[in-house]
């Protein structure tokens, strides 16, 4: 029986590699190692792809960012100020600040000369209308300049929400936002020191004005009361 069992044995043997060798493929290393080359680029350019693309969202965002508006403005603030100035000047009394009603009132207080039908009596009515006049305009003077100290006290706390809008900015949008109403806040400071200084030298010119009409109304009435030097003559 061992006999003829190992012959049998070592033909089978010898018979599968023959077998094996038809139905086992064939590795080709080459074609391997391009594939995953090729692959290795594929995923290298989606990777770039993906990377563009976070680029360009991420400039979005910026972009967004920077165009984003700043939620505050002191604009009415700063208008209502003005605002306020501007009333005081419109309610000034005397002289005003409008050059046609300026004209007609200097004519009338302030005469270049006197005319014979206007009166002593009239003369000094007229002296004390320009006093009470030169009074109001010392008066409003000081209403502008009260005005202008109780907008500058305002002026505080606004600056610091402007500076605290500018530090906190989150784009450039909102940083020139807040650096345009910083300036516009100069400009209403400016605009105020302007308008005190218009009351305050037409105060002083009226005073001016004041005292040299008030020379000539009594230059005028002097020679009134002197007449024409020859009030007695020889008979």
């Amino acid at each position: 029986m061992k006999r003829v069992i190992l012959p049998t044995f070592v033909t089978l043997l010898v018979a599968m590699p023959q077998a094996g060798n038809a139905a086992w493929p064939v590795f080709d290393a080459s074609n391997y190692a391009q594939s995953v080359i090729q692959a290795a680029r594929a995923l290298e350019q989606i990777d770039n792809q993906i990377q563009s693309l976070q680029n360009q969202a991420t400039m979005l965002q910026n972009m967004a960012k920077n165009l984003q508006r700043l939620d505050f403005s002191s604009l009415g603030q700063l208008q209502g100020a003005l605002n306020r100035i501007d009333g005081l000047m419109i309610q000034a009394e005397g002289l005003s600040f409008n050059l046609t009603q300026f004209e007609d009132q200097w004519r009338q207080q302030y005469p270049a000369s006197y005319e014979a039908a206007v009166s002593t009596n009239d003369m000094a009515a007229a002296a004390r209308d320009r006093w009470q006049s030169a009074m109001n305009a010392f008066r409003q003077t000081m209403r502008v300049q009260a005005q202008i100290v109780e907008n500058v006290r305002a002026d505080e706390g606004l600056i610091t929400d402007l500076v605290n809008q500018s530090q906190s900015a989150a784009g450039a949008l909102q940083a020139q936002q807040a650096a345009s109403q910083l300036i516009a806040l100069t400009a209403k400071q400016q605009m105020q020191i302007q308008t005190l200084m218009a009351a305050h030298y037409r105060a002083e010119a009226e005073e001016m004005a004041r005292n040299a009409q008030t020379e000539e109304a009594a230059r005028e009435t002097t020679q009134r009361f002197l007449g024409s030097g020859t009030a007695y003559s020889g008979d």
